[in-house]
């Protein structure tokens, strides 16, 4: 269950589905910030390209630089009303990406070589994730044929009427050749079987195979039981190589072709990646864990000649590091920013041994790094003159035997003399982060720090950050030990900054979302509370929502196995105790959190007299994406936390 950031840029990779003000979008570069998405580097570390718009600008071209000192090299923009996803490069340096124009419906694989830009098939649905077989005469991708949403529980669902149940969207493996004709939309034929949702994949060195993560059914529901499999290249036959006890992401083989890595761990969500890196062999049998016990979460995973490279997050680092024959990690490098490229946070050469990303902290704006892995250097520098809009810190404490790590933002010209009000953003998940991204002049970070507010994002247990052990420490223990962890955060909090403990508000989105429903039923200490797409009851969540196997992971058992273990963290089983005036916001069609439960939420702090409101937005899934939406939840949020916060003249 995953939690939206409220800046639209995916660059915050290690909170890309985690660290959340609320649920809220941001219109695409809003502010005025020079935006890198989906970078790729070429095999030789010669060349990168990325997706790019200038502040203000709604359109993305995709640009071409240079790795030696990130001076543009080309610009490809075929499609003024299109846009451009899967960057990926071929042996030989030609470039592979995926063409949207959502105008015409129309989805195109495109090939930009030396001589031109041509199409290489035309897909009648959606797409997403071409990679080069290892002799880069075919490319594969993932389509979705017809499809009746975009991919991804996050997105707005179908409307539920007519007979539900019976037809799921279906992600499949399809593979074109580079040097044939054009495929025409009707004549694209996937190769994997119909009955099989395919999530990732990654090409086995002999080009025989595809090695995937998989599930049978519900391609939005089904993530957290994804097996490891195989897929022929030629015949599509499914072979499965290992059923993990863990959720899985980023299946890479080795060079040599014997090997699968992995990321296991336990997940919220596809997307929100963290865990340990395992080992399997491609023949089959049992995965082992080759990082266990480490005090970091893996985030991402590449294979490269020179051996396994990840990115991590240890407490407030994000960080590059090898995964030696020993599983010892030797850190290439280290920062407290995020990382973000791609599907790949940080994206390597063939030999691994040049990398490139896009990093950015709290106060600095989003550029590209790119060099030797141990030492890159920022090579674009298009955003150097954004202004910082908060002064950002770390912030550790302990509690309960854990060590705990979150971020404080005070506003830029706060005066450390006096008293301020301060509001808890609760991340997603519960298995995410919250990690830097740049405070940019929309949104709800810029304007609450300007309206004079303090924020702080703990990383209670159930974080990523601090080892797998850490991550499932909440584990049947929703709203326990992290909420105490939370609280005892804001102790830490008051002790290094003139926080008013009168003037306390919560919010959070998704898993934050029932965080602020939750703690209104157990605690006092918050004056004001806005809670986005949150889970009320447990119980009623279970039988209504879209993916109720993310559950079974956290809870171990189903609901109707195992009720008590539901109703005992159901806010509404305690609802009576709830005194907190609360602004609830949701999408209407909310795949992961349906709107009832924000409804059945409101109506008894309604019935208890509790100040509240609920607005449900129309057409809207599990994030408020539309700009007109986004711009009034934050209106509406900021003016929640004026009311009952007050901040003094």
């Amino acid at each position: 269950m995953r939690s939206l950031r409220c800046r639209a840029p995916a660059f915050a990779v290690l909170a890309a589905t985690s660290a959340s003000l609320s649920l809220m979008a941001a219109p695409a570069f809003a502010q005025a910030v020079h935006g890198y998405a989906g970078l790729a580097i070429s095999p030789k570390g010669d060349r990168l390209a990325a997706i790019e718009a200038s502040g203000g600008e709604a359109h993305m071209a995709i640009v071409v630089r240079a790795v030696a000192d990130g001076h543009v090299v080309r610009t490809i923009d075929p499609c003024a009303a299109c846009s451009y996803s899967g960057l990926t490069f071929a042996p030989d340096g030609s470039l592979a990406f995926v063409s949207r124009d959502r105008g015409t419906q129309t989805t195109t694989l495109a090939l930009a070589d030396a001589a031109a830009v041509r199409t290489v098939a035309t897909i009648p649905g959606i797409a997403s994730t071409p990679r080069f077989s290892p002799d880069g005469k075919r490319i594969a991708l993932l389509v979705t044929i017809g499809a009746a949403k975009e991919a991804g529980a996050t997105q707005a669902g179908v409307r539920q009427i007519g007979e539900i149940g019976e037809h799921s969207d279906e992600q499949r493996l399809a593979v074109f050749e580079r040097g044939a004709a054009p495929v025409a939309a009707p004549d694209v034929k996937p190769l994997s079987p119909a009955d099989r949702y395919i999530y990732e994949y990654d090409w086995a060195p002999d080009g025989r195979s595809l090695i995937v993560t998989s599930a049978l059914g519900n391609g939005d529901n089904n993530w957290w039981v994804a097996t490891l499999d195989a897929v022929d290249a030629a015949s599509g036959t499914v072979r499965q190589i290992a059923r993990p006890a863990t959720q899985i992401n980023m299946p890479r083989v080795s060079p040599d072709g014997k090997t699968v890595a992995y990321i296991g761990g336990l997940m919220s969500d596809f997307g929100s990646i963290g865990g340990d890196v395992w080992t399997v062999s491609l023949a089959g049998g049992i995965p082992a864990n080759r990082t266990q016990g480490a005090k970091a979460t893996v985030t991402s995973l590449a294979w490269t000649t020179n051996g396994l490279r990840t990115t991590r997050l240890m407490a407030d680092a994000a960080q590059v590091a090898d995964v030696g024959e020993t599983g010892a990690s030797k850190v290439f490098w280290s920062r407290p920013a995020s990382f973000a490229a791609g599907d790949g946070r940080v994206v390597y050469s063939a030999d691994g041994r040049t990398i490139a990303t896009v990093a950015q902290d709290y106060t600095h704006g989003p550029a590209i790094f790119a060099g030797p892995v141990a030492a890159p250097r920022q090579i674009t520098h298009d955003n150097d003159a954004l202004p910082a809009r908060a002064v950002a810190k770390s912030v550790t404490w302990t509690n309960d035997g854990f060590s705990v790590q979150g971020w404080l933002l005070a506003p830029v010209d706060a005066d450390p003399a006096r008293k301020a009000p301060m509001i808890t953003i609760v991340h997603g998940g519960p298995a995410a982060a919250s990690a830097p991204a740049y405070v940019g002049d929309y949104g709800s970070a810029s304007t609450l720090l300007k309206a004079g507010y303090y924020l702080f994002y703990p990383n209670p247990r159930g974080s990523y950050g601090q080892g797998e052990a850490f991550t499932a420490a909440n584990r049947r223990d929703f709203g326990g030990g992290d909420l105490r962890d939370i609280l005892a955060g804001i102790d830490a909090v008051e002790k290094v900054a003139p926080i008013d403990d009168a003037r306390l508000g919560l919010t959070g989105g998704s898993y934050g979302g029932f965080m602020s429903m939750w703690a209104n039923t157990q605690t006092n200490r918050f004056k004001a509370i806005v809670a986005g797409a949150g889970l009320s009851n447990w119980i009623s969540y279970y039988g209504t929502n879209g993916i109720d196997q993310w559950m079974l992971p956290f809870f171990g058992k189903t609901m109707y196995e195992d009720p008590e273990a539901y109703r005992a963290v159901s806010a509404i089983s305690f609802i009576a105790r709830a005194k907190t005036p609360t602004f609830i916001y949701v999408g209407e069609r909310d795949i992961e959190v349906p709107p009832t439960q924000s409804v059945e939420y409101w109506h008894a702090l309604k019935d208890l007299g509790v100040p509240t409101s609920l607005v449900i937005y129309p057409d809207e899934g599990h994030g408020i994406r539309q700009p007109g939406n986004a711009a009034d939840v934050l209106r509406r949020t900021v003016a929640w936390f004026d009311k009952y916060l007050a901040v003094q003249p």
